[in-house]
């Protein structure tokens, strides 16, 4: 069974601080110019990890990611009449 994951958005003073991030979950991306480091971690421990990285004092804040609670079915996708018309050309 696959460990459902959540991603956290932690905004932080220096790029120096990303080897602490690194220790409360998987890291996947992290910006210089922007100070923002994306970590994925466990969705059971996400407040648990929230409270910790909060109290670090070169953190300045956390954000939630929402997509694990985003619908990404998409149904009945209508074809673009424009598309449909040029396949039929038949040249």
């Amino acid at each position: 069974m696959r460990m459902k994951r959540q991603g956290l958005i932690v905004w932080f003073q220096h790029m120096k601080n990303i080897r602490h991030i690194k220790r409360y979950g998987h890291l996947l991306y992290s910006s210089k110019k922007l100070k923002y480091a994306v970590i994925y971690v466990d969705q059971e421990s996400v407040h648990h990890v929230e409270s910790k990285l909060l109290k670090l004092p070169f953190v300045s804040k956390v954000e939630h990611s929402c997509k694990p609670f985003l619908r990404t079915n998409f149904e009945n996708a209508k074809p673009d009449k424009a598309k449909q018309y040029d396949y039929k050309m038949g040249i």
